[in-house]
């Protein structure tokens, strides 16, 4: 199969977008392992870093419903670039307190919950900001490059998190982080304005009727509805990032730079999958691959959870990325092909409760597992609970066994 330039890459500004974002994505996951590190270097108790999820769950819950109606209302492209403002400004703050000793547990909590925030905002006017930017025929493949872009920062950046905390010190990821979003802004800026279907007139308010029509218009889609309620599952049972310090400090017995490959073995296997989804022109079957690639992430949770060689470990992780990297491309293109532009914010805001709710709130499982029990039963308790969950939720929802990708889209789009 030949290589060629992808088709979404040709639209200048879905170009900008990505880069941007690929630089601004390698500052953050750097910054997220940093911090597993450091909570780890602070405590010895693995319950203190599930409370990195609470800190990260309660806002999401709080504020994912209100930005995704005002990402509906509002100029997708300015969100965005306030929500990146404040998200630098907090990286600077954990830097600056770092750097001057006085920094705590609860600083790195708060900090989180306020970057936390700004993405519960975020989130939606970027997801939604991407079918704007594209035509319809080149939106799979727009995201597949953004889970290239997202998997390519989550290689580098918890690889560098493990040498830049080695040689140069904590702060300088924190530093290194507030840095990056400045890609993003500079992409924002250059793009220049971007049109986007207005809501009706009667809709073009935040409020809670809004609110509840997203909601509504979710409930009524079974294939939208049971992607998220399989992706909140899937991550809530098989999310344990949280824990690699612990592997790689108490099981497999590891210091720094082993502790970043290994945080970025994920986005390798990710990154791999999303590549050769980038040179598939059309994806079919969609449903059956989508719950294929759920049961086999479970799989390989377990296979790492099983593992007590580094070899063993870079192994199962990256399975666990390409697997999760398929589902996750297929189920995006499911809901934003699925779903009117005018709602498309209040979609996206509902599945980020599940999206980010799934993995943060299966963080603290996974720590509370851990602390009555280790880590490893957490890890491979958690891959087999989403194998459960992917049986159960193909059994009450059949629609996503069937589904093939060419189907219409939804009703519920407001006349022109």
């Amino acid at each position: 199969m030949a290589l060629h330039i992808p088709p979404a890459l040709h639209h200048r500004r879905f170009r900008l977008l990505w880069l941007g974002f690929m630089i601004s994505v390698a500052g953050s996951q750097m910054q997220v392992w940093a911090l597993f590190w450091h909570i780890r270097t602070l405590t010895d108790q693995p319950i203190a870093l599930g409370g990195v999820g609470l800190a990260r769950i309660v806002p999401i819950v709080l504020f994912s419903l209100i930005g995704g109606s005002m990402a509906d209302v509002l100029n997708r492209r300015v969100m965005m670039f306030i929500t990146q403002s404040v998200m630098a400004l907090t990286a600077l703050a954990l830097a600056l307190l770092t750097i001057s000793g006085q920094i705590t547990l609860w600083h790195i909590y708060f900090l989180t919950a306020i970057q936390a925030i700004a993405a519960a905002f975020d989130g939606p006017a970027r997801q939604s900001l991407v079918p704007n930017l594209v035509p319809a025929q080149d939106l799979p493949n727009a995201f597949s490059l953004t889970s290239i872009a997202a998997q390519t920062g989550a290689i580098a950046g918890p690889a560098l998190s493990g040498l830049v905390i080695a040689y140069w010190g904590q702060a300088a990821t924190y530093l290194i982080n507030a840095v990056s979003y400045l890609a993003v802004l500079w992409a924002l800026v250059m793009m220049g304005k971007v049109a986007q279907q207005a809501a009706p007139a009667q809709r073009a308010v935040v409020s809670l009727p809004a609110i509840r029509e997203g909601i509504q218009f979710i409930r009524n889609h079974p294939i939208i509805l049971s992607t998220m309620i399989m992706d909140f599952f899937a991550t809530f049972f098989s999310s344990a990032n949280t824990l690699m310090p612990i592997f790689a400090r108490d099981v497999l017995h590891v210091g720094a730079v082993e502790y970043g490959w290994l945080s970025a073995a994920q986005s390798i296997g990710a990154m791999a999958a999303a590549l050769v989804i980038s040179q598939v022109n059309e994806i079919r079957r969609q449903g059956p691959v989508f719950l294929g690639a759920v049961v086999a992430f479970g799989l390989a949770t377990v296979a790492f959870g099983m593992s007590r060689t580094v070899a063993m470990a870079m192994a199962g992780l990256v399975f666990i990325g390409a697997s999760d990297s398929v589902s996750t491309i297929i189920r995006n293109t499911i809901r934003q092909l699925q779903t009117p532009d005018y709602i498309r914010g209040r979609m996206t805001s509902v599945n980020q409760i599940f999206f980010m709710g799934g993995p943060q709130l299966g963080e603290m499982e996974a720590g509370i597992v851990a602390q009555l029990f280790n880590a490893p039963f957490a890890v491979i308790t958690g891959g087999i609970g989403c194998i459960v969950a992917v049986v159960m939720i193909a059994r009450r929802w059949p629609q996503i066994r069937v589904y093939n990708g060419d189907e219409p889209m939804l009703a519920g789009a407001p006349a022109d």
